[in-house]
């Protein structure tokens, strides 16, 4: 071991890298180049903002052309919803399908808007709209149940699409 040279590690620094000065001095060059370039504002309430199919805004159910909603009341949506924001009982129906929710209820004040309950749903019936204007003015406006929550397919047809695209 005493003819071995020591190798110089990734993490040794230069003497100016010691100092932070150019680092510094980078920073504050990309504080300028911004201070001077043309800002970005979106006049909110006069304009409104049309979020593309990503985004995820309030949750709602899928309502068919028929009027029947998709949801089958699992439950895997009240399971999964880290912020416990969804409430399920299910019904028994004569229909095609077994089941059918006599209560969805989600509470939108706990709701964290995670899209969890949207990634789990085996039926596509519960989505994540571009709805993004939410006002309450008292708690009891935040419960929204199933005639807040159901909304026609034509309506989230774009998110329909992105969803079934990128779990594709």
């Amino acid at each position: 071991m005493s003819g071995t040279v020591p190798k110089k590690r990734l993490k040794d620094l230069s003497f100016w890298q010691k100092i932070y000065v150019p680092e510094i001095i980078k920073g504050l060059s990309q504080t300028l180049k911004q201070m001077f370039q043309p800002s970005f504002t979106m006049e909110y309430p006069e304009v409104k903002f049309d979020p593309p199919a990503s985004y995820r805004g309030r949750p709602v159910l899928v309502q068919e052309e028929n009027g029947i909603e998709r949801c089958v009341a699992c439950g895997l949506c009240s399971r999964v919803c880290p912020a416990l924001a969804i409430e399920v009982q299910a019904g028994e129906t004569e229909r095609e399908k077994e089941r059918y929710p006599e209560k969805f209820e989600i509470n939108m004040l706990r709701c964290i808007f995670c899209g969890l309950c949207e990634e789990v749903c085996p039926e596509e019936a519960i989505v994540m709209s571009k709805d993004y204007e939410i006002v309450f003015t008292n708690r009891a406006d935040a419960l929204y149940g199933k005639d807040k929550l159901l909304t026609p397919i034509a309506k989230l047809q774009d998110r329909i699409n992105f969803l079934r695209q990128y779990k594709g």
